[in-house]
């Protein structure tokens, strides 16, 4: 498989998400009692490893909701405009993340990189701040007796 082929999304249509959803459904037992699962005939069988059907169930679950998905290896180079895209902002506003030194990046020839890994780092560190700062507000409001 091509390195660009997975970062292409795929966009379930209606017959695919309702298959999706029996499918994830199925594949979901499994999960809850941590068992691999084997996939196809006696003369052509595979053994699918409990994390990748943990993988497919996440999958399917949002292709039955109808939502697009991509596979991205977690140490895959993306460009400034997939790693903007992933964190839902402008292409702009990652450079001067990557230039202040907000997000880790690297050069090949005159185009910037950036991990994935180090884009998921920053989500997670943007999402734990946004968190303790609703936290404050909510104590704030408590302590001023508004009700929340």
């Amino acid at each position: 498989m091509s390195s660009a082929a997975l970062y292409e999304p795929v966009v379930p249509s209606t017959d695919d998400a309702r298959i999706a959803k029996r499918s994830s459904e199925t594949l979901s037992r499994y999960i809850a009692h941590r068992l691999s699962v084997r996939v196809g005939n006696t003369n052509d069988e595979i053994e699918l490893p409990e994390g990748a059907v943990r993988l497919l169930v996440d999958i399917l679950v949002n292709m039955a909701e109808g939502n697009a998905v991509t596979l991205i290896p977690v140490h895959a180079e993306l460009t400034t405009q997939q790693a903007a895209e992933l964190i839902g902002v402008s292409r702009p506003f990652l450079i001067r993340l990557l230039e202040q030194g907000v997000i880790p990046y690297h050069k090949v020839g005159t185009h910037r990189r950036v991990y994935f890994e180090d884009v998921q780092a920053y989500k997670k560190r943007i999402l734990q701040e946004r968190e303790s700062a609703l936290d404050k507000l909510a104590e704030d409001a408590q302590s001023l007796g508004m009700g929340y």
